[in-house]
């Protein structure tokens, strides 16, 4: 564990949040990054841990079918935590192009954003079409990645994919925000009430802010994948 350190907000005393930033294909990263957080448990107990999985787990990298895989499997620990996995935008853009099977323009737009590579790990091509995609998908695989999660709250903190929209309330927020926004939040100095726990927007180490925290350290550009260690106003980074 690296970097202990006074954290932008708090969560409630026995709690741990584990919040794991985007993983785009790199399995081995992420099933090195599972025993990590199980090997922290094991050493450091806590009464209630929870591990948030960020999104982007598909695209880019070498085996998104093995990352989903990963997800779904038991926990490498002896006593699991609880599991929260969020949407990314290339979830999004992998269900959408999979139901919009008359749409060849969807299909498209998932492609050349790492679709591609994705299909391939599933032994698929992209030169099939769409509903050949979703004929070929495992189910379970499918039914993991539509049912997949926007938003998590936990103590001062909010964990979403990519941000929130400065100045509209939680509940107001849109969907295309919290799946894609960049500038509009990244860059805000308006106040908050909560500060933000997100991937997206890759960087060439973990960033702190006042109103966020981004922990995409671009895993699938060479970078390292990373998780942010919440407890009390503390905040420590794992690195794989």
């Amino acid at each position: 564990m690296i970097n202990q350190q006074l954290a932008p907000s708090y969560l409630p005393p026995g709690k741990r949040v584990y919040a794991i930033g985007d993983v785009h294909g790199c399995v081995e990263k992420l099933q090195d990054m599972h025993h990590l957080i199980a090997a922290d448990l094991r050493s450091r107990p806590v009464a209630h841990a929870t591990v948030v999985h960020l999104g982007d787990y598909i695209d880019r990298g070498p085996d998104s079918a093995g990352v989903v895989e990963e997800l779904i499997a038991p926990w490498p620990g002896d006593t699991p935590p609880r599991i929260v996995d969020l949407m990314g935008n290339h979830e999004e853009m992998m269900v959408t192009a999979l139901a919009a099977q008359d749409d060849p323009r969807v299909a498209e737009h998932w492609l050349q954003n790492g679709g591609g590579a994705s299909l391939h790990s599933w032994g698929l091509s992209h030169r099939d079409s769409p509903r050949a995609w979703w004929l070929g998908l495992p189910p379970r695989h499918l039914g993991y990645l539509r049912g997949l999660g926007l938003m998590h709250r936990a103590g001062g903190y909010v964990f979403v994919h990519a941000g929130i929209r400065p100045g509209v309330p939680l509940e107001r927020q849109r969907i295309d925000d919290l799946l894609w926004i960049r500038d509009p939040f990244l860059n805000s100095t308006a106040p908050s009430d909560v500060v933000v726990v997100h991937g997206h927007t890759p960087s060439d180490a973990p960033q702190i802010r006042p109103h966020r925290i981004n922990v995409d350290t671009g895993a699938v550009l060479g970078g390292a994948l990373t998780c942010v260690v919440l407890e009390a106003d503390r905040l420590a980074f794992l690195q794989t």
